[in-house]
Formats: structure tokens, sequence, C-alpha cells
């Protein structure tokens, strides 16, 4: 069974997932509107301490989500790998916080309610719309004066099992038991300060208070599965996959990709430092194997175009790199036929291969035996493609990896 998030357009279509993201969207403005979201006396009346309707819908709706995302990563229904987490810019991730933060106050709108108000016609919400298509532009017209400062404190996808070095379901119930004290919070304020007009509370919230506790208890229990879990789930299609070599491309297509402009190589040479520093291909990035699996979620950001390759000296330890990137859900992952010693045997002339090729070598070993470490300064490194014709099946399918999403209070 796939796992979640489902891929709309390859099951549905370019145009017709469309359909999908507006009703999405159509819903989530009108659930906003009915709720009283459209109208700024609402929203501001929460920075008097009067009316926390605000807080409480969207602290629920964050940690409703939260808890079923990683209950049913746990449960193997999700892939977590799949779902876009924003990359982190920690100082002007605070400064923008800052900047919206104070907007929301004066203004009484977030940019999604400032819509919402927008629609239903109501001038102050058109205003604060038009204020923030002034700062887009504004800030199209002036990022280039802080543009290093933009760029900074990258981290990366930075969540906060990570920062506390816990596990995620501790966080998960940490973060519900933390709402559940925001919430108490929030009706005590509304008794004090916004004198009780907002009436009796219903019952029912406790129940659903408790089950989210309950839900968050069972996840830290089940725990996130690991990517040895993963391959595991993975093992049928994995070994089909390279049994029936349909991830292993010829050295000849690797060289094609190398010279094509439309697609971006990102080569990983998996092998020790010394067979790396004897030879390596141009551009080549050095990852250890045990280090593979921390590179996988920094893959994940670059662009859709990227064409992922894992080198060994043959295809052992590529390929085992190969089975954990291919488990984090990387996209676009391949593997070089034969490894390096296949591509020197393809690349490299009668005179090198005389000089340097060895007569056997072990499982993995390198093949050639090169008097001086130059990496990718050997002329077999970086062939001319217009001297070689080569006959090989293609297998190259890019496929589109995971889009950036909009994000925001909504």
């Amino acid at each position: 069974m796939t796992p979640f998030p489902l891929p709309l357009e390859s099951l549905l279509g370019h145009w017709p997932s469309y359909l999908v993201y507006l009703a999405i969207g159509f819903g989530f403005g009108y659930v906003l509107e009915i709720a009283g979201f459209g109208k700024s006396t609402k929203l501001a009346a929460q920075f008097y301490l009067k009316e926390m309707t605000v807080l409480k819908v969207m602290f629920g709706a964050i940690i409703t989500a939260m808890v079923l995302i990683f209950l049913t990563s746990a449960l193997g229904l999700l892939d977590y790998n799949l779902i876009w987490v924003n990359p982190t810019y920690l100082w002007p991730g605070i400064l923008g916080g800052l900047i919206m933060g104070v907007g929301f106050i004066l203004g009484g709108f977030c940019p999604g309610t400032s819509v919402v108000a927008a629609a239903t016609l109501k001038i102050d919400g058109l205003v604060f719309v038009l204020g923030a298509f002034f700062g887009i532009f504004a800030f199209g017209e002036t990022v280039g004066l802080y543009e290093e400062f933009w760029n900074s404190s990258y981290m990366g996808r930075f969540t906060l099992p990570q920062f506390f070095n816990v596990d995620t379901g501790v966080v998960v119930l940490g973060v519900v038991l933390m709402a559940l004290a925001a919430f108490a919070f929030a009706e005590y304020s509304e008794r004090v300060f916004g004198k009780g007009l907002l009436g009796a509370q219903p019952r029912w919230r406790l129940g659903a208070a408790g089950v989210l506790v309950a839900l968050a208890l069972v996840t830290l229990l089940i725990g996130q599965p690991t990517n040895a879990d993963r391959q595991a789930g993975l093992a049928v299609v994995q070994n089909t996959t390279l049994n029936d070599r349909l991830v292993q491309i010829h050295p000849g297509e690797l060289l094609s990709y190398l010279n094509n402009r439309m697609v971006v190589p990102y080569l990983i040479d998996v092998r020790s430092e010394t067979d790396f520093n004897a030879f390596h291909l141009p551009g080549a990035h050095h990852v250890p194997l045990e280090n593979v699996l921390a590179l996988a979620q920094e893959l994940q950001f670059l662009p859709r175009n990227t064409l992922f390759v894992v080198m060994s000296n043959d295809e052992t330890a590529a390929t085992e790199a190969w089975r954990i990137l291919n488990a984090e859900s990387v996209p676009n992952v391949y593997i070089l036929e034969g490894g390096i010693n296949r591509w020197l045997d393809t690349f490299a002339d009668a005179e090198f291969q005389a000089a340097y090729r060895v007569s056997a070598a072990g499982d993995d070993q390198l093949a050639y035996a090169f008097p001086v470490a130059l990496g990718a300064r050997y002329a077999a490194a970086d062939p001319n493609p217009a001297a070689f014709n080569l006959e090989y099946t293609s297998k190259v399918t890019l496929s589109v990896g995971r889009g950036a999403t909009g994000g925001g209070c909504g």
C-alpha cells in the first residue's frame, strides 16, 4: 500500500489535481469566515485577553494536525519525509515573525484572515491586503540590500526533536500538554477580562483534550520508524528494482547528464577517503556511507531537476547508500553501474589502463593503482562525450519531488 500523502498529480493528472487544491482552499476560507475570523475586532480581542478564540482555534488545529501526522507516521500510514517542512533561517525568521506580529496587532489581521475579510468586501480587510501587496513589492525591490542577512543562519529542516535531542513522541506529548495549559489560561483570561460574555464552554472539549493526550501517548509508545524500519517495509520493492537493474545507469548515461544543462547532477561518492583522493569525478561529494543518512534531509531541499547518483568502486557500497536514500524518499536517486571501476574501464585510454589497471581486485576495491592522488585531474575523470560512441539503455526518469508550500497563520 502506498503511504500518504498520495501523489495527486500522478493519480488525477495535472489540472484535475488543482480542483482538489481549490476545494481545500475554499473550505479553509469558508471555515475561517463562519468562525468569525474575518472580523478584525474579534481577532484583536485576543491581545486584550478578552476573547481567545483565535489562540484556541489555531493552536487546536496545530496540535490536532501534529498528533495525526506523527501517529499515522508511526503506524506506517504516512511518509513524513514527503511532507514539506519549511527550512529554518533562524534570525531572519525571528525578525520576520516580529514584523508580522506587530502588523497583526496593529491591523487586526494576519495574511490569511485579511484575504477572508477582503473576500467579504470588508474595507479594513481590503486595505490590509493592499498593504500586504505593497510590502511584497517593497521587499522584492529592496531584498538585495540585505540579502546576506536574509539567507543567514540556515539550519535546514530543523525541528523541535532535533533541537531538544529527544524522541519525536516526547515533543508531541509535550506540545499537547502545553496547548492544554494555554487553553486553560485562555478560558481564565476570558472570564476575568471578558466578563464572561462568551457564555458556558462546551463540555465535549474535555473529552477532546483527553483523546489528544491519549493519541499523543500512543505516538510516544510506538515511536517513529527508523531508516532500517523503512528499508524493511520497502524490501520487496527495493530488491525488485535492484535485481531488475532499473536504477543502475551506464557511465555513458551519467556522462550525458553531466553535460546536460537541464539537469543538475549531484554525485555522491561513498568510497574511502584514500580512494576518493586517488581518483574521483569532477564535482563529486565525498560522503562516507555512515554519513549518508544525515545527508538525506539536505538533499530534499535541492532543485527538483537534481539527479542524484551514488557511486563506489563497484556497486556494493553504492547500493547500500541507494537503499538508505530511497527509504528516506529522496527522489531521482541512481547508482553508477559498475562504479568507478566501470567508469575507468569505459573512458580511460589503453595506455592509462595498461599503466594503472590491477589484474585482480576484491569486493568493492579500486581496480586501479594510482601512483599519485590527483583526484579529478586525471583525463579519464572528465572525458569528452563527443569522443565516445556508446550504446546503452537509458534508465533515468526524473520524478517530481516535494514542492514548497505556503506557511503562516492562515
